[in-house]
């Protein structure tokens, strides 16, 4: 359950994200957010784990965004 809960979020943040970068096609920024993602694969502790990936593309899609 946990699981499909941070998917969810990540989906969702894919698209908040893509709101604040509206000149970024969607692809882009859900590549950037996947690849976020995936660096946590083999963190045990998952709770704060969308939120990390929420930071990091920030910034990746900030650079990409000049």
């Amino acid at each position: 359950m946990a699981v499909l809960s941070e998917q969810a979020g990540i989906s969702d943040l894919v698209e908040q994200l893509h709101g604040r970068h509206p000149r970024l096609t969607r692809d882009v920024v859900e590549a950037v957010v996947r690849a976020e993602h995936s660096r946590f694969d083999d963190s045990p502790l998952r709770d704060y784990v969308p939120l990390l990936v929420e930071r990091r593309a920030r910034e990746e899609l900030a650079l990409l965004s000049l």
